[in-house]
Order: structure tokens, then sequence, then C-alpha cells
């Protein structure tokens, strides 16, 4: 006997069917607005070592008499027997919150390890690394030669959406050529140069715009008037403060801020000023995260990635440098004591919060995680393939997604 199926359970049947691929449909469009519309920041801290950010001041350095002038004064400041006490002083809202809202890679004393793959270990081959997802061998220097690579910064200013909607603003006065400025046309502020008063804005809080604008001017005549130690480098207040001023200003989908003062307090062998750096560096995310969540545009839809550029030695004779034994051979060889380079300045340590951020707390890397993975992981929190991008691209830093952390 055969069964007889009514016509109208199959006409239900059709329309729920109907339905599930309109809900479907639906939600993939959603998703796809939704990841469209998403922005990112990125903060990098120039050799700034993990051994810092995962343990607070080093007990072999606090008071050491030739790195530190008052040490009774550090120790008041930043020292506790505790090492998680120690990191909470020293940077509190890295440790207390983005760690804990978000994720954190590099506390290898806890199996959380992450290096650099390029053979040089110092800035420029890693600041390429960081921004392109790969090594190139021939940036043996830290020369002003253009970057003959292409960021995904460069990358992402011709795609859809992102024209125009990406600044940079760098400490270091080498950075446009790292980003190759003249071919890739960035808005990109470094060193110490002036910043334009923009033309064209889309500011939060209209009613304030008069203030930033003068603030920029205020900002602009100081930076000229205090010296800085280095000739190459400004203070990272300038830095962080035209940042600052451009995101309320401009509100751009990809705002970059590379933060130098920690890498040459250290080479200048001043652990306290590198110390007082780190503690101010951790007071500027506060106030950044702070800022993105008062602002509509930036509010629950803002990733923000924060890494390093390379390490430095873990010794008293070693820790203001960073370098590998073939930078020392052939182009860093004032340390040519140290045949084998500057050991462990290939460790680095990576942290991120935003909405697309999956793991919470410290991850623990079933393999080394590498600088190189930084590039695919940024671009696939705004939505894109990293493929599209390039082809060989890596996978994205464990942990940071739902994706990574299958």
């Amino acid at each position: 006997m055969k069964t007889v199926i009514p016509k109208n359970f199959i006409l239900l049947v059709l329309v729920w069917c109907f339905i599930c691929v309109v809900n479907l449909s639906s939600a993939s469009a959603a998703t796809q607005e939704e990841s469209s519309k998403r922005h990112l920041v990125i903060v990098t801290i120039d050799g700034l070592r993990w051994q810092e950010v995962f343990q607070g001041a080093d007990a072999k350095l606090i008071e050491h008499p030739d790195f530190v002038q008052n040490p009774e004064a550090l120790k008041m400041r930043f020292w506790d027997k505790s090492a998680e006490a120690r990191q909470q002083k020293l940077m509190p809202f890295l440790s207390g919150v983005i760690a804990k809202k978000g994720m954190i890679i590099g506390d290898r004393n806890a199996g959380s390890n992450m290096s650099i793959e390029n053979k040089q270990h110092f800035s420029y081959p890693g600041y390429n690394e960081i921004f392109t997802g790969k090594v190139d061998p021939s940036l043996t220097s830290n020369a002003k030669v253009s970057n003959k690579n292409i960021t995904f910064l460069e990358w992402l200013n011709k795609q859809k959406g992102f024209t125009n909607q990406v600044a940079v603003f760098s400490g270091w006065d080498v950075f446009p050529m790292i980003y190759n400025r003249e071919r890739s046309r960035l808005f990109i502020n470094a060193g110490f140069e002036a910043m334009p008063i923009p033309t064209t804005l889309n500011p939060a809080e209209p009613e304030r715009t008069e203030d930033r604008l003068k603030r920029i001017d205020v900002l602009n005549t100081l930076q000229s008037e205090i010296p800085s130690p280095w000739s190459t480098v400004r203070h990272d207040a300038f830095t962080y403060g035209f940042a600052k001023t451009y995101l309320q200003l401009k509100q751009p989908r990809v705002l970059v801020i590379n933060l130098g003062e920690t890498d040459d307090f250290a080479h200048n062998g001043k652990y306290d000023a590198y110390l007082d750096s780190a503690r101010r560096t951790d007071d500027y995310l506060r106030d950044l995260w702070t800022t993105l969540q008062k602002m509509p545009e930036y509010k629950n839809n803002t990733n923000l990635l924060i890494i390093t550029d390379h390490g430095r030695g873990a010794n008293p004779d070693d820790w203001q440098h960073h370098a590998s034994a073939s930078a020392v051979r052939d182009y860093m060889t004032s340390l040519s004591t140290f045949e084998e380079g500057i050991v462990g300045s290939e460790h680095i340590w990576f942290a991120a919060i935003g909405p697309d951020v999956h793991s919470k707390g410290l991850v623990k890397t079933k393999v080394e995680q590498t600088q190189s993975q930084f590039a695919p992981s940024a671009l696939k929190l705004l939505g894109f393939d990293p493929h599209d991008y390039d082809s060989s691209a890596k996978k994205s830093i464990q942990g940071l997604t739902d994706e990574t952390n299958k």
C-alpha cells in the first residue's frame, strides 16, 4: 500500500525550507555587514621585554648601580616580592584588563611562546615582518631605505571602504621608509614631523573640534621646543597625543601607533626610565581603549592588537641589546663580544582585545607562534581573507579567534 502525502504538507515543507534559506542568507549578509564595519587599532611597543610584561620589574636590574639612579624610589613604584604584584604595578591595564578580557601570548615560563622569524633581531626587519607577514633576508640594517615589500596597510589602502582610512603615527623617523610612504600614499606622521591640521573632518563630539585642532598646534609647538634624548626618536607623548587627536577628528578605519621610548631608554642603559616608559605606555593603552569605547563609531566594534618588534637580553650584561649572531657579525659590530648574538632577543609577546577576540587570558601555545602571523591575523579581524593579500599567508595567531582556537 502506497503512502499518500497531502499536498498541503508538501507546501508547508517548501515554505519552511524557503524561510530557512532566507534566514540563513540574512544572517550571512548581517555577518558580512557587521564585519565590513569593523575597525582596527594596532599599537607596537618597541623592544619591551616579555620578562617585564609578565613578571614586572627585574630583580637583577632594579637595584643595579649601572642602570638605576635611585633604587629605593624605583622599588617604591615597581617592586614587590610577588611577580604578579610587580606585573600589576608596571602594566595594570595590560595585565588586569586586556589579558583577562582579551588574550595574551609570550610568557615562556608558562608555556606560552612567541618569536620573530627574521634572522636579524632588530627593528626594520621586525616591523617588515609584522606588517607584511614575511621575512625579507635582504633587510640587514636599519638604514633609511624604502621598503620594496608591500605592507598589508598599503594593500588595505587600496581596498573598497579603506582608501584614505588608514593612519599611522610613529615615534621613529625610519617608519616612513618601512611603510614606503611615497609609494603607499599612506597618511604617516613620524619622527619629529609636525602634524598637519586636518581639513576634512568626521569628528567625534563636534562641539570639541576647535579645542582638538588647537591641541594639534600646542603639540606641534611643544615638540619643537622640548628636546628629545635621541636624534631619530621623539617622545611617545607626542606620538600618542597626535594619534588620539587624529582619531577623534578623522575616525579612520585603521589606526597604527608605533611607540619607541622603551627601546631607546634600554639602549641608554636607563632601567628606571625604561620602567617608567612602560608604565606610561600602559596608561596610553588604558586611555586609548577608554576613548574608543566612548565613541559610537568604535564602541564594541574595534579590535586592538599589541605587539613588539623584538626582545632583549635577559641578564645585566646584555639586557640593553638585541641582535642575532649574524647581525653582530655583519651590522652591529659594536656587540662583537657577543659571538652568539643576544640570546633571547628573538622572543616577543602579543596581546589583543575586542569583539572578535576569542580567548580570555594567557594562551598556552601548541607550537611556537611567530611575528609573521600578525599580518594575516589583522586582516582576518577586518573581515578579509589574508590570502587575497598574500597567497602564502600563514595561519592566524593561536587563540585569537574561534577559528584559530580549534
